[in-house]
């Protein structure tokens, strides 16, 4: 490439990455351009490609993106997911308060958060380290089962590390100042490359450690983005109307049951969501490949565009909390009304995206012809459920700011696993409803189980306004 050496391109990559990321490009958006470009570059033939489209990187990313939905090595994300969901219930607590001007509530209330925080990531990493009869019942072969072990009980030691940087997310995230966490996921990853080289290949006077090596590498980031927010937070002129003083060590069993008791159902409804997800792709599987392939396609992009609503959801969190601890009538009505308007927009945005792009979106995935058409196929059923995603994104997010999370979490199972996968399984693989209509048959039933969703948590949030906002408002 313009006759630079392979060390040389990946200091280009480096440099073109952290150079996007400043300038305020996701970093889910610029890891997958980056790894599309340089992918292209490395696989590129003129003199065996027929056309811009006949490339290797495009094979191998269908290829990775099912192996990764397969990989055993996956435990741990479920228990990540959960994790973050429960430390989630601290930012609408502390938003309220800051809201309310209660500033001296906020050290106590955020070190509940990293208690909270620090128990679950202890209780994680105990779950971790007895992953081994797991992977039996998982069929996990036992060559690799070793190796799958000693990864994690390797990450298992950075889970505490994660629970105290989700902890103090929510506390900076509070105070509407999200930089930070942008700032040290990038440092993070400068510390994660050479970590995984030095312990993967045994450099430094380290011992070889192959793939276990990648999970003490993890670890290592995880307490070093914690330790490097403890810091920060505690040196920066932001934080100092409401510090977070460590010295003054605070426990509250009634804040941190109240933490818990709102912040689990938030865990549980991220379970379930994910869950069904993956029961779906597990379900398709004996289907064949190909329409595997397709499905990771439609369901991979779409997850990138999740991204957008997920985004403006949180935002709407801490705005309800803060207005709500004004009592802040109007401006509660508002937060609502705004984020609302925002996410449907951004949800026939991205309909009307998937319904004009979606003869040329798999071809940057694939060139196998049939993988293609039945990709196509599905992004116009992904289309048909952006709004509703976006709106029941947007209403728990919302729901999250008046601290109502356990009925929100009764309406998503009911509509993910009640109404949603039986629909999908009935119609996908049963003659329930007539003749089995395959891979589109469960994306019926995605369609029909978030449409539920956002109905039901729109209801619910109409009555929490109506409960919350005076007459007169």
């Amino acid at each position: 490439m313009f006759g630079l050496s392979d060390p040389e391109i990946a200091v280009v990559m480096l440099g073109l990455f952290i150079l996007s990321i400043l300038l305020g490009f996701p970093i889910c958006f610029t890891l997958m351009a980056m790894g599309v470009f340089f992918g292209y570059y490395a696989y590129y033939d003129p003199e065996r490609m027929q056309s811009i489209f006949d490339n290797r990187v495009f094979d191998l990313l269908v290829n990775q993106t099912y192996s990764v939905m397969a990989n055993d090595v996956l435990v741990a994300v479920p228990l990540f997911l959960f994790m973050t969901g429960v430390l989630m219930s601290a930012t609408p607590i502390l938003s309220r308060h800051l809201g309310g001007e209660a500033y001296h509530r906020i050290n106590p209330l955020a070190q509940q958060g990293i208690w909270l925080g620090l128990g679950l990531g202890v209780l994680c990493a105990m779950i971790l380290r007895s992953i081994a009869p797991v992977l039996v019942w998982m069929d996990v072969d036992p060559a690799i089962r070793p190796l799958v072990s000693g990864y994690l009980d390797a990450l298992s030691w950075g889970m505490p590390g994660a629970a105290l940087m989700l902890a103090m997310r929510s506390y900076t995230e509070s105070m509407n100042h999200t930089r930070p966490v942008l700032l040290f996921s990038v440092i993070g990853l400068l510390i994660n490359i050479p970590s995984n080289y030095v312990l993967i290949y045994g450099k430094l006077g380290f011992p070889a450690m192959g793939g276990v090596g990648c999970g003490w590498a993890t670890s290592l980031v995880m307490w070093s983005m914690a330790l490097m927010m403890l810091f920060y937070t505690h040196r920066h002129p932001v934080y100092q109307h409401a510090p977070l003083n460590l010295r003054r060590r605070h426990v509250e069993m009634a804040s941190l049951g109240y933490m818990l008791r709102l912040g689990l159902p938030v865990g549980l409804s991220i379970f379930f969501e994910v869950s069904i997800f993956a029961v779906i792709a597990l379900l398709i599987g004996s289907l064949g490949a190909q329409i595997v392939a397709s499905h990771q396609i439609a369901l991979n992009f779409t997850s990138l565009i999740f991204m957008v609503p997920l985004s403006f959801s949180l935002a709407a969190s801490v705005r309800v909390g803060h207005a709500r601890g004004r009592h802040d009538e109007q401006g509660l009505r508002h937060a609502v009304q705004v984020a609302l308007c925002i996410t449907a927009v951004v949800g026939v945005t991205a309909a009307a995206a998937l319904v004009l792009a979606r003869g040329w979106i798999p071809h940057i995935y694939t060139n196998n012809r049939d993988v293609i058409e039945l990709a196509t196929y599905l992004l116009l059923f992904a289309a048909l459920y952006q709004v509703s995603d976006a709106l029941q994104v947007c209403a728990n997010g919302c729901l999250r700011g008046f601290e109502d999370t356990a009925w929100p979490m009764i309406m998503t199972l009911f509509a993910y696993w009640g109404v949603g996968l039986p629909l999908g399984y009935g119609l996908g693989l049963t003659h329930w409803f007539g003749e089995p209509m395959g891979p589109a048959g469960f994306w019926i039933g995605l369609v029909a189980g978030l449409t539920v969703a956002a109905i039901l948590l729109g209801w619910r949030l109409r009555w929490r306004m109506q409960q919350t906002l005076s007459p007169t408002t």
